[in-house]
């Protein structure tokens, strides 16, 4: 790089830095600064186009251009050269723009006389802000120095959009973070709720941008860098044998140690960035990179790249964990990420959850569940757009985040909870009451767990018992394995808090997307429909008779029910079955006190199941439909891409003529059936199950009240007639039929004297 050419840009960016500390106003401002763009690289035009909306860009201003065009000129994502730079993240440089593939033509700029063009995003952390353009009437190629400087400035101008250096008029002027906005996400734990943002990590706030000493500003980065080194090699040493933290942690000693990371933001710096600016930089194009990498390890190491940046950031700014900001009284959680542990740290006092990542199945939505907090995940952008305080709004029901929400929409929110709690309240009057349906039909109404904070919910909710106790919890959210004593205690507690209500244990179901933090994981192509549950204890028969042995004793000569989750055929229940057989007897051998009643079931998540052998249903002392895997299994359809979960519907006819089957075959051989999963807990779905025979459910405990309200109000002979003329109709689902009939039962009350 040519000592010129590092100096024009130092002297550039020192001229943009005192732009920004003008007192001038948002639009002078960013005139002044295309001008003084323009000018460093010895080109006609230099404009500057920002997002209005997530998918429209505007001319926000130009040296070179036709001046009217300013603020009226607009394109969307991916329409010509700005578009495109926009949709692609990625730097087009061509010498013969009206040539170039996805060009357009806008006749009010008056950019018809200039060939060459250098578009260059203007992005922070990955999210794209703008796009920073040169041209010139000369047909040329810009050099790399000169693209290189640019991106640099590029990245100066992000900064100054964030700290609102550029407000003006209109929306794509509009100071950030002050705006309305409406994310959309995945319903990970259903429930709604109003609070104040509580950012998980802080934000790195990086207000010194440029620096006139890049000697000194080096010296910083190194000095910074080393820190780093042996701060990860202290990780290292506490990490001990654990293979898999050590493995992310050589990923973080492997970037620390680059020499390209580090010549890069050394370069940066030469160009006149702080050092603190040079490591955004690199940070922002990793997380572009990031966004738009398609293989899964590639975008772990680019992941460890982010953190370590992060990391990098903290030392040299000084800015930890702790900033000093007191959590609100009504915090809801924003989040890139987070483990369970950290999560059951902050325990109840969440109102809700919203994480940019996160998966339906994952650890952090296991724990949301049981501790019944609304949990959004799939949030796009939302670590970026939120700030500490922000007042924020969470549908759980929808899927919708509400942030900084206008009045109208707050209003209507509130309302909503308001009509949510009012219902709650009535449904506190016949808590104590059996569900028993119109024609006399009783429905066993339990509740699903999984901590012992959930356990004060079995009296609150009326629920007749624990359906499912989700025992992987404890091993989740712990760094090692809980030893059996452990285990047994806290089985202990649970049948004690239970107070003689049944609960029903499910064995260890990790694997699939819940792996354990001290085993190895395997790398599945389709890890939901690999080794997981009842194939995992199988394979590894000392865990699973750690944990019956714990269950038994925590019994204690009271009586235990115990299921295998993920049962796929016959002889994988006989096979734990056999291993529960053998506990027993080994336990008694030992002098300890046995169960004084056992009962061992399966759940049935797998379509092959259903068709097992009639020895099955005979044998197998309960079943539980397990409906979130059964579901997904059934139609083939992932439940947590949104590109399909939505498609099919849990009353399509197809999906309950099988779920009648299976009642058929249950009620043959005189098997206990329920059915266990978040419809479960919807009152038409409720509804429609027991009407074909499945008269006990298992849900979260909120839904309880509701679905008994709808029980006591249903005949299920009518309702069955309303399913059995919809399949015989040919309809593909039976919900419009059955919402129909209810809004006529509904009608029929209303017009009675």
């Amino acid at each position: 790089m040519a000592d010129g050419i590092e100096t024009e840009s130092r002297k550039l960016l020192g001229r943009l830095r005192d732009a920004m500390a003008s007192d001038d106003a948002g639009q002078a401002r960013l005139d002044k600064i295309t001008h003084l763009i323009a000018s460093s690289m010895g080109c006609e035009v230099c404009s500057i186009y920002l997002f209005r909306d997530e998918d429209t860009l505007e001319l926000c201003a130009t040296e070179g251009l036709k001046a009217d065009a300013v603020h009226e000129t607009r394109m969307k994502m991916g329409e010509g050269l700005v578009g495109r730079v926009a949709k692609r993240k990625r730097i087009i440089n061509t010498p013969n723009a009206p040539q170039a593939p996805g060009f357009r033509f806008m006749p009010e700029t008056g950019e018809e006389l200039y060939s060459s063009f250098l578009g260059i995003p203007v992005q922070r952390l990955g999210e794209m802000l703008g796009v920073l353009v040169v041209q010139s009437k000369a047909a040329r190629e810009f050099s790399a120095d000169e693209v290189y400087a640019l991106e640099v400035v590029a990245m100066v101008l992000a900064e100054m959009t964030e700290l609102g250096a550029f407000v003006g008029e209109g929306a794509a002027m509009s100071a950030r973070h002050s705006q309305a906005v409406l994310i959309r996400g995945t319903v990970a734990q259903e429930g709604v709720a109003e609070g104040h943002v509580w950012l998980h990590e802080p934000r790195v706030v990086v207000s010194k941008l440029v620096a006139d000493d890049p000697a000194s500003e080096t010296a910083r980065l190194n000095e910074a860098v080393d820190d780093l080194r042996v701060s990860v090699d202290q990780m290292m040493a506490m990490a001990g044998g654990d293979k898999d933290q050590q493995q992310v942690l050589e990923a973080y000693r492997m970037f620390a140690n680059s020499k390209g990371w580090l010549r890069r933001m050394e370069e940066d710096i030469g160009r006149g960035l702080s050092a603190e600016a040079a490591v955004e930089k690199e940070q922002s194009l990793a997380r572009a990179r990031m966004g738009q990498a398609a293989d899964a390890y590639l975008r772990e190491r680019l992941s460890d790249l982010d953190d370590l940046s992060n990391r990098l950031l903290r030392i040299l700014t000084g800015q930890g964990s702790n900033t000093g900001a007191e959590m609100p009284t009504d915090p809801i959680l924003v989040a890139r990420n987070i483990g369970p542990a950290e999560l059951l740290e902050y325990g109840r006092s969440l109102r809700g959850i919203v994480l940019e990542g996160g998966s339906v199945g994952s650890h952090a939505a296991i724990v949301a569940r049981a501790l019944a907090i609304p949990l959004i995940v799939h949030a796009s952008r939302v670590t970026n757009d939120a700030l500490n305080g922000d007042r924020i709004m969470v549908d759980g029901e929808q899927g919708v985040v509400h942030l900084r929400p206008e009045e109208t929409v707050a209003s209507a929110f509130r309302d909503k909870i308001a009509m949510q709690a009012e219902a709650q309240e009535r449904y506190a009057s016949i808590r104590d009451k059996p569900a028993i349906t119109k024609c006399g039909t009783r429905v066993g109404l339990h509740m699903n767990a999984g901590l012992m904070a959930d356990l004060p919910s079995l009296d609150g909710s009326g629920a007749e018992g624990v359906g499912l106790f989700r025992t992987e919890l404890q091993f989740l959210v712990r760094s090692q394995m809980p030893k059996r004593s452990e285990l047994s205690a806290l089985y202990s507690r649970v049948l004690d808090a239970a107070s003689g209500k049944r609960v029903v244990f499910r064995t260890l179901d990790i694997g699939s997307d819940k792996v354990l933090p001290y085993m190895k994981p395997n790398d599945e192509p389709n890890p939901a429909l690999g080794w997981r549950a009842i194939r995992v204890g199988l394979d590894k028969p000392g865990m699973m008779r750690m944990q019956l042995q714990a269950l038994i004793r925590a019994a204690n000569g009271r009586p235990l029910s115990v299921m295998f989750p993920f049962v796929a055929q016959f002889e994988e229940y006989r096979a734990a079955r056999a291993e529960m057989d053998k506990t027993l007897a080994r336990e008694a051998r030992l002098g300890h006190v046995l169960p004084s009643q056992i009962e061992v079931g399966a759940m049935l998540e797998t379509p092959s199941l259903a068709f097992a052998p009639t020895k099955f249903f005979e044998e197998v002392e309960f079943l539980s439909i397990g409906g979130n895997d059964l579901k997904q299994f059934f139609f083939a359809a992932d439940r947590e891409n949104e590109l399909v979960r939505r498609r099919y519907d849990t009353l399509n006819v197809s999906f309950l003529t099988f779920l009648e089957n299976i009642v058929d075959r249950c009620r043959e051989t005189g098997t206990p059936l329920s059915f266990c999963g978040e419809d479960a807990g919807r009152p038409i779905e409720a509804l429609c199950f027991a009407a074909i025979g499945i008269t006990t459910l298992s849900m979260r405990p909120a839904s309880i009240g509701p679905v008994k309200s709808m029980l006591h109000r249903s005949d299920l002979g009518e309702i069955r007639e309303v399913i059995h003329a919809a399949r015989d109709r040919g309809d593909q689902s039976v919900r419009p039929a059955v919402m129909e009939y209810l809004r006529s039962q509904t009608n029929e009350v209303r017009r009675l004297p």
